[in-house]
């Protein structure tokens, strides 16, 4: 598990592109056959992924997570981007078809994550956060998802918000995921901008093609930088920092939210005259 420590937001802004890069992006998400976490100490969310092969994968507690198991004082978000899997959970298998999620609650024991066809693997990105009360484990598929359409196409940003992990569809403690689907010829997600002081966020960024980039921007509204991301990486988002970005076409991404709320809503917008 690769652990990152927080960044004040005035070291933030002395960053070169690779440190930008090494204190933010998390890579390396789908290396098979094993599961593959970045721990953030800003909120304590965890991010990654797995994509089992033959064998299942099991979800083991290292030092890092100071307990007898890794659900033991928290709660799981999985959404599969791949072929068809299978997460058991505490003996009880729940298929996951692509695009469908399962939430696990704290206290879950045993955990291990599979796919029904090894050439056709699925793929589980996986956020985690702390939890201090237990609620039932739960399968979303995106029809449950509380779909929102948004944006135009005359400012390149249509696109549907498919809310998976939030207190309309399901109880948590305070994780919430979600997936926002760009349409063809859209490639901004929200601009105008915001921050959120009371949440942070990560940005899981997929369906991009092989030579696609996202120009993820992040930092103080009036201090931006960017990271290039490419298929199939995620960006940390600390809550002092803006998180939009514009791609070389159309884009699917993960957001998730770790921290005071769970209310979607709860952004503190940036007017584009106050951007630099």
């Amino acid at each position: 598990m690769d652990i990152r420590q927080p960044i004040h937001s005035d070291h933030a802004k002395t960053l070169d592109t690779e440190g930008l890069r090494r204190e933010f992006l998390i890579d390396g998400i789908f290396d098979g056959g094993r599961i593959n976490l970045t721990y953030s100490h800003v909120d304590r969310v965890i991010a990654g992924g797995c994509m089992p092969g033959v064998e299942p994968v099991k979800l083991e507690a290292g030092k890092e997570i100071g307990a007898d198991f890794f659900l033991a004082r928290r709660e799981l978000g999985a959404i599969n981007i791949g072929g068809a899997g299978v997460v058991t959970v505490d003996g009880v298998k729940h298929e996951i078809g692509a695009r469908e999620a399962l939430y696990i609650g704290k206290g879950a024991e045993e955990v291990a994550f599979a796919s029904v066809d090894a050439a056709n693997p699925a793929k589980f990105y996986i956020n985690s956060a702390p939890a201090h009360a237990t609620y039932p484990t739960k399968k979303i598929t995106q029809e449950m998802a509380s779909p929102e359409t948004l944006g135009d196409a005359e400012t390149c940003n249509r696109r549907t918000i498919y809310k998976y992990m939030v207190p309309a569809v399901l109880e948590t403690c305070q994780l919430a995921m979600g997936m926002t689907v760009l349409e063809p010829g859209s490639i901004w997600n929200t601009m105008p901008c915001h921050t959120h002081e009371r949440r942070m966020e990560v940005y899981f960024y997929f369906d991009m093609k092989e030579d696609g980039v996202v120009f993820h921007m992040m930092g103080e509204p009036t201090e931006t930088r960017h990271i290039v991301m490419r298929n199939e990486q995620a960006v940390i988002s600390p809550s002092w920092s803006i998180h939009s970005g514009v791609g070389s076409a159309n884009y699917t991404f993960i957001w998730g939210m770790a921290g005071e709320n769970q209310t979607f809503s709860d952004m503190d917008f940036v007017a584009m005259g106050d951007i630099r």
